[in-house]
């Protein structure tokens, strides 16, 4: 299974290069990874000492970002490296301070791990959440460079437990430790034999925790909101907006809407604007204009999400009306609002456990969706509640970046 993968694998970093002009995307994917050797070059020497993160995208960034930052402490001499496999994570922050050098990953044929191995030449590899590229982690383990896993989620439906996934079984035998986020996946890891597995919890609870104890303060969406109900709907797509149109159609003048699409894609939100009847404002066409006049504000940039569910009463987090994948609750959530999402959302333990406690509103359709929203706005006493729900939620999860802290002074390199 090993050699039929780095056939498939050769074959796709030989044909890759073709589908640049297929999308934006695929044109970000494929010339972005022609300057990550440039990069890494320019940023690092034979002489720096390094630490290398992986991320598969945006989303395990977030989840990364507590992470660098002790890891930083403990190791203020390092550089640290950033690598990304999706461009919707590379775009964002292939700027951050966070990184000395941010960069695509190669895809993982044996050639491009030695080759980037070589420039970035780590002290230690920390990989999140997942994203198991066995001929990296192959080279890694060959170099006896040490190699962690944080916020990892495994699932029973993975390659790793199948009866003939012996191979990527072998793949897991780099990591020194595991730090997981929940008890099924440290159970699924035990019944392979791994052991070496910490119950952490996700690093997400702490990133987001602390946002609240930021300044949140966005001068633009506190005129926007006037005082009234908002309902701040983030990283919509399509599907979700086709879910919200018909509530914002027949919603009143008291509640404002904050819609922040995914992707910032012009022709996307104007067929968006046609099908609205309220007074509608783009965030890019916001200057000269009274923003208290307008129902419905469309940040049609990226930045700022975060900030902006500092001024909802509800939030809608999109990505599970469609296939797409939802987007983070913990971002609302931290804020003590009730949260509704779509239908799709089996692969996310964390919607699961807030639904279970009642923080959280599945809908399945327009009439679900109107349903909940209605008893929302119209029940204080039952928004307030849901809202609590949200808050202790992220409360009580915190902490997996301090397990991680304690581990690494214990077993400092």
């Amino acid at each position: 299974m090993q050699v039929l993968y780095n056939i498939t694998v050769e074959l796709v970093n030989f044909l890759i290069p073709a589908t640049r002009f297929l999308s934006e995307k695929m044109k970000l994917f494929v010339n972005g990874r022609k300057e990550t050797r440039s990069i890494l070059e320019s940023k690092l020497n034979k002489q720096d000492r390094s630490i290398w993160f992986h991320m598969a995208s945006l989303g395990e960034f977030e989840q990364g970002v507590p992470i660098i930052e002790v890891v930083k402490k403990q190791y203020p001499h390092h550089k640290i490296v950033v690598s990304f496999f999706s461009p919707s994570g590379y775009e964002v922050k292939k700027n951050t301070p966070l990184a000395d050098a941010v960069v695509y990953l190669p895809l993982d044929t044996r050639k491009n791990a030695i080759k980037f191995l070589n420039l970035v030449h780590p002290e230690i590899a920390i990989f999140i959440k997942y994203e198991f590229w066995p001929n990296y982690l192959k080279e890694l383990k060959a170099r006896n460079i040490r190699t962690l896993l944080v916020s990892g989620g495994f699932r029973k439906d993975h390659l790793f437990f199948k009866t003939y996934g012996g191979w990527m079984r072998n793949s897991l035998q780099t990591f020194e430790h595991f730090f997981v986020q929940n008890t099924t996946s440290k159970e699924l890891l035990n019944s392979i034999g791994f052991l070496n597995v910490t119950l952490s919890g996700d690093t997400r609870f702490d990133r987001v925790s602390l946002q609240i104890e930021q300044d949140n303060t966005l001068d633009f969406a506190e005129k926007f909101k006037n005082n009234k109900l908002c309902i701040v709907a983030g990283s919509t797509w399509p599907e979700d907006e086709s879910l919200l149109e018909d509530f914002i159609n027949q919603s009143t003048v008291d509640v404002k809407f904050i819609l922040a699409p995914h992707q910032i894609k012009t022709d996307q939100i104007n067929r968006f604007k046609k099908k609205l009847n309220k007074k509608i404002l783009l965030y890019s066409e916001r200057k000269n204009k009274n923003l208290a006049d307008y129902n419905v504000l469309i940040i049609d940039t990226i930045g700022l999400l975060t900030k902006i569910y500092s001024y909802a009463d509800i939030a809608y987090v999109g990505g599970a009306a469609g296939t797409t994948g939802l987007h983070n609750i913990l971002e609302p959530a931290t804020f003590g609002v009730p949260v509704v999402i779509g239908k799709n959302f089996d692969k996310f333990p964390e919607a699961k456990q807030l639904q279970q406690l009642s923080g959280l509103f599945a809908v399945k359709d327009k009439a679900a969706l109107n349903e909940i929203l209605n008893k929302l706005i119209t029940d204080t006493g039952f928004r307030k509640k849901t809202g609590m729900i949200t808050g202790h939620f992220i409360n009580s999860n915190t902490g997996a970046t301090r397990i991680f802290n304690s581990y690494l002074e214990q077993n400092k390199s």
